[in-house]
């Protein structure tokens, strides 16, 4: 959309915004649209949804710039921003920090960088030290995401869990058995979604997806249960 389609879409909620003012607000960094050749301003969609952030944070709450740039930057790296009142910074999504059941085929679409956590962060959000993290990391358990500094998803669930499981005497050594585990299961889905992917056409590659998706989450079911079914007698039951 060109400034004053943004404009005309802003006004019914709005009424006080003006062109200047979307202007000064991309002076200040809180949205920035694209340019075309000839110098003007081409605004997305999540460029208009980012103005009515900033906006309605304006004025339903009163913070000022500095800290609704905090807020996007924090939406931006999938976080929960802080509360418009003086609080506990930005976190992890209290859905993805507690990781609660089995995983789904819709959790393997998710697209697990679609949150970025700093080391201090993850920390944080995992409920560990940076010590059990360094072992975490040294067992090639988690890391960051290739070519970044920030964690994703996957690091946050797996260092919760690994902090869970260290509450029962567990270590990180004792889990490598589990990464070799996953290390063979991906090389059986790779096995079955190779020939699909060869064919090197979109609908293919999303046939090859939803069966990766779905071998992983069938994987996830068949290993808890085998373990469910070998505790069993050692239990009595």
């Amino acid at each position: 959309m060109s400034i004053g389609e943004v404009l005309a879409t802003l006004r019914p909620d709005f009424p006080d915004v003006t062109i200047s003012k979307i202007r000064f607000l991309e002076s200040e960094g809180l949205v920035e649209p694209q340019r075309t050749p000839s110098g003007y301003r081409k605004f997305s969609h999540e460029d208009v949804q980012r103005l009515r952030y900033v906006l309605t944070a304006q004025r339903e709450h009163y913070l000022p710039l500095r800290v609704i740039k905090e807020h996007l930057e924090a939406l931006d790296r999938g976080l929960e921003p802080a509360g418009p009142s003086a609080g506990p910074g930005p976190r992890a999504p209290r859905a993805v920090a507690q990781g609660e059941g089995l995983p789904g085929p819709e959790a393997f679409a998710r697209g697990a960088d679609e949150l970025r956590l700093s080391r201090s962060e993850l920390v944080e959000a995992a409920g560990i030290d940076g010590r059990l993290l360094d072992q975490v990391e040294s067992y090639g358990l988690v890391g960051p995401r290739p070519g970044s500094t920030h964690y994703d998803e996957d690091a946050l669930v797996i260092a919760r869990t690994v902090a869970q499981m260290s509450g029962f005497g567990i270590e990180p050594r004792h889990l490598r058995p589990f990464k070799a585990a996953a290390e063979r299961e991906v090389g059986l889905v790779e096995q079955v979604i190779s020939p699909t992917l060869r064919q090197r056409n979109p609908e293919a590659r999303a046939r090859a997806e939803e069966a990766s998706r779905e071998l992983a989450a069938l994987s996830v079911t068949l290993h808890a249960v085998l373990v469910k079914a070998a505790l069993r007698p050692r239990l009595g039951r």
